[in-house]
């Protein structure tokens, strides 16, 4: 084959952050948004372009450089290859740009290998991706670019599918400024080597709050998923990951009628999620105009400070994604 395709979904992390850096179990979904990318043999030199930039793979001091080029020394290729790649997903937000970027461009890539592909090598081309910009990844961002659907997440374990008894209607809002996960990692490792206590009270708590959200997911208890929501927010807010904008926004979503908000992903900027309600309390499931509704106040409101988001819905009767 002389021309490949590939793409990675989007994700957030309902619940989980931080924490599943550390062996503790996450909970995600995967976005029906993300990247996508196109591969050809080439008589040059191996390269990539992304954003208007086109680099080589070598490992230079430019870390898409030398992202590149740990993605395929992961698993050499006998011939060079051109690659042009995109994502619809903002850098540093926290819904998984780089995943999607380093799984799509692995299943371009790999498209154009004739001795043959699998999801295990896949996998770990995109991971390679993942290790130059985030340094110690969880893996859970690769996971939700390479299944999507809806999982709960634990670094030793892998993914395990989480079958929905509602479907889930999200609002995911942009808070205009993002931050390096690596970064944001790297700073809560030094709040927790400072305070060990802290740690080990914020792990067991953030493992607990994942097991019942599981549990909620599972009997369609949407009012008790949105504390968790918010009892996680709080906790991470203790990590000192959240922002003022953050804050802003979890409120203004309450506010106007989500059952829970937080951030998500590695915060320091970046996205938030809110839970939508139904107009009955006792509603196990939204219908879709009801779900559009609660939906939009929650986005007018953020719009009204400057914020923009998107809906998206995660279905229960299967694995499969939609966003609006």
């Amino acid at each position: 084959m002389s021309s490949g395709h590939g793409e990675g979904s989007g994700k957030v992390i309902l619940l989980g952050e931080h924490a599943v850096v550390y062996g503790v179990p996450a909970i995600a979904v995967g976005l029906d948004r993300g990247a996508h990318a196109t591969a050809r043999r080439s008589e040059r030199p191996s390269s990539l372009t992304l954003g208007g930039r086109t680099v080589l793979a070598e490992p230079a001091d430019d870390p898409l450089s030398r992202a590149f080029s740990a993605l395929l020394a992961a698993a050499p290729l006998p011939f060079p290859v051109a690659l042009e790649a995109a994502s619809a997903l903002p850098a540093g937000g926290g819904l998984g740009s780089s995943a999607a970027l380093g799984v799509a461009i692995a299943r371009a890539v790999e498209s154009l290998d004739e001795r043959g592909s699998t999801p295990s090598q896949v996998a770990t081309r995109a991971a390679a991706w993942e290790a130059v910009f985030h340094g110690n990844p969880s893996g859970i961002d690769a996971t939700a670019a390479l299944r999507g659907g809806c999982f709960v997440y634990q670094r030793a374990e892998g993914a395990t599918p989480v079958a929905l008894a509602a479907d889930l209607w999200l609002c995911v809002g942009n808070s205009g400024s993002g931050a390096s996960t690596r970064a944001m990692v790297d700073s809560v490792a030094r709040l927790f080597e400072r305070r060990p206590a802290l740690k080990k009270s914020t792990l067991e708590a953030i493992d607990a709050l994942v097991r019942n959200a599981r549990l909620a997911l599972e009997c369609g208890d949407l009012t008790g998923l949105g504390r968790l929501l918010d009892l996680n927010q709080m906790l991470l807010a203790g990590l000192l990951v959240s922002t003022e904008a953050i804050e802003r926004m979890c409120v203004l979503a309450r506010e106007n009628g989500a059952l829970g908000a937080k951030l998500t992903g590695a915060g320091g900027g970046g996205a938030v999620i809110a839970l939508c309600a139904s107009k009955r309390s006792d509603a196990l499931s939204l219908t879709d105009d009801d779900a559009r509704a609660a939906a939009e106040r929650i986005l007018g409101a953020w719009r009204g400070e400057g914020f923009e988001g998107l809906v998206a819905r995660v279905p229960c009767d299967d694995w499969s994604r939609e966003v609006a």
